[in-house]
C-alpha cells in the first residue's frame, strides 16, 4: 500500500506545484481588484487556471481532430476489411491495426485530452480539499491555504463544499446542482455536435460509431454521478473546460470540417455565397470607380440650303438686263 502511495505522491507532487503557481499568480493579480479572501477571487483564479491548461493542450487537441477525421475517412476501408475477414477475428484485428498505422490514426485519440486532464483534475481536487483542512500544498502558504479553503461565493457558499457534504446548506446544494447540470449538458452537446455535423454518413455505422454513441451517453452520466462529490471549485474548473472544448470544436468544425459531412456542405455553401457577394461588390466598385468619359460635343448639324426667293417677272427682266450689260462691259475691257 505504501508503494502505491509513494507512486501517487511522485506523480501528484509536481502537479501541486504547477497548479498552485498558476493559481496563486492569478489570485495575486485579482486580489488587487477583488477582496483576496472572497470566493470570487479564488473562483476566477480557477477559471484562469483552466484557460491556461486548455491553451497548453491545443496541440494535443489538433492531433485529436486529425486522428478523429482519419477515423471517419477510413470507415469505408474498415467495412471492407470486416466483410473480407469477418470470419477471422484475429486477422481482422491485425489488418485493422495495420490500416490505422498506415493512415496515422489513433482510435483512442479522442480520449487523450480527458485522460491528460484527469491528473490535473484530481490534483486540484486534493489542493482544495487539503486547503479546507489547513494543509497547504505546492507553493500555497498557510495564509493562502486558509483563504482558499474558507473562500465563500456571495459571502455564504463555501467553494470547498460539495453537494454531498452540504449539511443541508441550500445555497451550496443549488449551486452544485446547477454546475453539475451545466457540466453534464456541455459534455453531451459537445459530443453530439461532433456526431451530427462532422461525421460522414459512412462513419455513422460500425465500431467507431458505436464508440462515439457510447461516449455520447456514458460520459455525461459519469460526470453527473461523480459531480455531486466534487467541490464547487472543481465543478467550476470542469464546466469552464467543457465550455472551452465546445467552443474550440465549434470553431474547428465550422472552418475545417471533414469532407463528406453536413458541416463540410454548409462551409461550401457559405464559401459560394461569400464569393458571389465579393464578386458583386467588386463589380459594383469597379463601376463606381471607373472615370466618367467626357461626352463628345454633338456634331454640327448641316446648314440648310437657302431656297432662292421668288421674283416677279419685272424683277427677272431687270436682273437679266443688268447681267447682259455687265457682260458687254467686261468684253469691251478684254478687247
Amino acid at each position: 500500500m505504501d508503494f502505491f502511495t509513494d507512486i501517487g505522491g511522485f506523480v501528484m507532487t509536481p502537479l501541486y506545484y504547477v497548479i498552485s503557481v498558476i493559481l496563486v499568480g492569478f489570485h495575486n493579480v485579482l486580489g488587487r481588484v477583488l477582496d483576496p479572501n472572497s470566493g470570487a477571487a479564488w473562483v476566477l483564479s480557477i477559471v484562469g487556471l483552466t484557460l491556461v491548461i486548455r491553451a497548453a493542450l491545443i496541440p494535443l487537441f489538433v492531433k485529436q481532430i486529425k486522428s478523429s477525421r482519419n477515423m471517419q475517412l477510413i470507415q469505408p476501408k474498415v467495412k471492407e476489411l470486416q466483410k473480407k475477414y469477418g470470419h477471422d477475428r484475429e486477422r481482422l484485428a491485425q489488418e485493422t491495426m495495420k490500416l490505422y498505422k498506415e493512415t496515422g490514426t489513433n482510435p483512442f485519440a479522442s480520449c487523450l485530452p480527458i485522460l491528460l486532464q484527469m491528473p490535473i483534475f484530481f490534483a486540484l481536487f486534493r489542493l482544495i480539499d487539503q486547503a479546507s483542512h489547513g494543509n497547504p500544498r505546492g507553493i500555497l502558504t498557510g495564509e493562502q491555504a486558509d483563504q482558499f479553503g474558507g473562500a465563500e461565493l456571495f459571502g455564504r457558499i463555501p467553494i470547498a463544499n460539495t453537494f454531498l457534504n452540504a449539511d443541508g446548506h441550500l445555497g451550496v446544494m443549488a449551486l452544485a446542482a446547477v454546475l453539475v447540470v451545466a457540466m453534464t449538458a456541455t459534455t453531451f452537446l459537445t459530443q453530439r455536435q461532433l456526431m451530427s455535423k462532422n461525421m460522414p454518413a459512412d462513419a455513422l455505422s460500425g465500431p467507431y460509431a458505436q464508440q462515439q454513441k457510447m461516449l455520447l451517453y456514458v460520459l455525461p452520466v459519469v460526470f453527473a454521478v461523480g459531480g455531486i462529490a466534487f467541490p464547487i471549485g472543481v465543478l467550476f474548473y470542469w464546466t469552464t473546460s467543457n465550455l472551452w472544448t465546445m467552443g474550440q470544436q465549434f470553431y474547428v468544425i465550422r472552418n475545417n470540417p471533414a469532407p463528406g459531412t453536413p458541416a463540410f456542405a454548409a462551409k461550401q455553401e457559405r464559401d459560394r455565397t461569400k464569393a458571389a457577394r465579393k464578386g458583386g461588390d467588386a463589380a459594383a466598385e469597379s463601376t463606381s470607380s471607373a472615370p466618367v468619359e467626357e461626352q463628345a460635343p454633338p456634331a454640327p448639324r448641316p446648314s440648310q440650303r437657302q431656297q432662292p426667293r421668288k421674283q416677279t417677272r419685272q424683277q427677272r427682266k431687270s436682273s437679266g438686263g443688268q447681267r447682259a450689260a455687265g457682260g458687254s462691259t467686261e468684253g469691251g475691257k478684254k478687247k
